[in-house]
């Protein structure tokens, strides 16, 4: 009874193996910051963004999903609309590295088996953590706190993808993260001896924003999953 039940696990990966269907790539674009700094537009990149991604095509309308993308987070109050950030005049800048997983949904069966030109539009979400330098202000200059943190949060993006040369998949989205935190910008101290100066809505966590074009290659046994 081992031995066969051995032999139908192996017989199982074997055929999981070939019908696992990759793509590789990199994210390259830009970022914004919205929280209690700076403007509050939805889509503004000031700062590039760059990444790889891996994706296994599960079928021809989702996918398994992880991605690691570095950014610098950047927010002036003197970009802001609002007359109360515009006097109070803060400006703070950090580096942040992000690491999200997830599920990519297709609303076209996206099978590249076809041999045709193909496009569809996207929605990826899942969890994220982005691992940020922490701050406060100290007579309104951004101080360091000598520390870091991690904040988890939801990425919420929507794209559009196509097959450009053979296995080469361009796609290009706007991707949201909704964050757990509002330290990102130091608005919220992690010292319990800054606590003093937080300041800004502590109702309201931070969000950041990646748009830009994905550039994939897929690999594997066939171009793209497919039911053949």
């Amino acid at each position: 009874m081992r031995h066969i039940t051995i032999l139908i696990l192996s017989i199982l990966t074997i055929q999981l193996s070939h019908s696992q269907i990759n793509e590789l790539g990199v994210f390259l674009g830009g970022s914004n910051f919205i929280g209690d700094v700076g403007a509050t537009n939805f889509i503004a990149p000031n700062n590039p963004a760059l990444g790889i991604l891996y994706k296994w095509n599960r079928s021809p309308r989702h996918s398994w999903r992880v991605s690691l993308i570095y950014s610098d987070l950047e927010a002036d109050d003197s970009k802001s609309d609002d007359p109360r950030r515009l006097q109070r005049n803060y400006y703070f800048k950090s580096n942040l590295l992000e690491i999200s997983a997830g599920m990519e949904f297709t609303f076209i069966d996206f099978n590249l088996h076809t041999g045709r030109k193909i496009g569809t539009p996207y929605l990826f979400t899942g969890i994220s953590v982005a691992h940020h330098d922490n701050y406060y202000f100290l007579n309104g200059v951004q101080t360091s706190e000598n520390n870091s943190s991690w904040a988890y949060g939801i990425p919420m993006a929507l794209g559009y993808k196509t097959n450009i040369l053979g296995a080469i998949i361009l796609g290009v989205e706007v991707g949201a993260r909704y964050t757990f935190s509002d330290e990102l910008e130091g608005s919220m101290p992690d010292s319990a001896n800054h606590l003093p100066y937080r300041f800004g809505n502590i109702n309201n966590n931070d969000w950041y924003v990646f748009s830009g074009i994905t550039l994939t290659y897929t690999f594997g046994e066939k171009p793209c999953y497919c039911y053949n």
